[in-house]
């Protein structure tokens, strides 16, 4: 039976991998990357810079496919979400779909049985990732057949809070992660911690009437790495500014933040 490792390799320092993971990367066979095109390359030199450093002598092959482009715009009037759209879920169903199409292919032409393949995942590979819903996908089809392992990673919420030096969560008191989308709409009823992903938006911007911190980061791990944190409403302008020159310098940005409610 083939099988497929699906490996968190954290947020972007290749020091941030586990011993497990490291074990992991010796096992493989073959590797599967979908490249983003050249504005992501790095995204692609990292991966090889983890490969060359923990699996030197490995006798190994790399098969890169093409991932498909996602309409980013679905579901936004302007640079803000429609309410009640459901146009954003269904171009990410569409887009996991085709992904899955390039990710079949690759497995059906490149991996022998009793071969194992690997995915390498930014992160943990459950939370906000889509490689397991997309083999999950495949197998549901009925024409591919393979084992599945997942090897947990420090994601970048993680990563976040350790390079601000807090804790998620307050004594007694609940987290919510959610994304950008949802934040927009409103501020979880409840909640004083919230982490915010996938925010393309700038959400955080609705919320500076509350009495509350941000603690932001974009780029974890990397020698890019920023790092922003205080009251949201002195920080904010800052964090918008300085999150779109760097999007304008490199092309692409990963950021994350925790926001945090402050009760009288």
């Amino acid at each position: 039976m083939k099988q497929i490792l699906v490996v968190g390799v954290g947020a972007g320092n290749p020091e941030q991998l586990t011993v497990q993971a490291v074990n992991a990367l010796r096992r493989v066979d073959v590797f599967f990357v979908l490249d983003k095109g050249d504005v992501k390359q790095e995204l692609v030199d990292l991966r090889e810079e983890i490969l060359r450093r923990y699996a030197p002598d490995g006798d190994y092959r790399v098969v890169v496919g093409r991932d498909p482009e996602r309409d980013r715009r679905a579901g936004l009037e302007g640079d803000r979400p429609i309410a009640g759209s459901s146009a954003y879920v269904e171009s990410v169903d569409d887009w996991r779909r085709r992904r899955a199409d390039v990710c079949a292919g690759m497995i059906a032409a490149e991996l022998g049985e009793d071969q194992v393949g690997a995915f390498l995942v930014w992160g943990d590979p459950s939370l906000y990732d889509s490689t397991l819903a997309i083999l999950d996908d495949i197998l549901a089809r009925g024409e591919l057949g393979f084992e599945i392992e997942v090897i947990p990673g420090i994601s970048s919420v993680s990563a976040l809070a350790a390079r601000h030096r807090v804790g998620l969560n307050q004594v007694g008191k609940p987290i919510q992660i959610t994304t950008g989308r949802r934040l927009a709409k409103k501020w979880p009823d409840d909640v004083d911690d919230v982490v915010v992903m996938l925010d393309a938006q700038t959400a955080f911007t609705q919320h500076t009437d509350q009495d509350a911190d941000i603690y932001w980061g974009a780029y974890l791990g990397t020698p890019d790495e920023l790092l922003i944190a205080g009251p949201l409403a002195e920080v904010a302008e800052e964090i918008v500014e300085v999150r779109a020159e760097a999007r304008r310098r490199k092309g692409w940005i990963m950021d994350t933040y925790l926001l945090r409610r402050n009760r009288k």
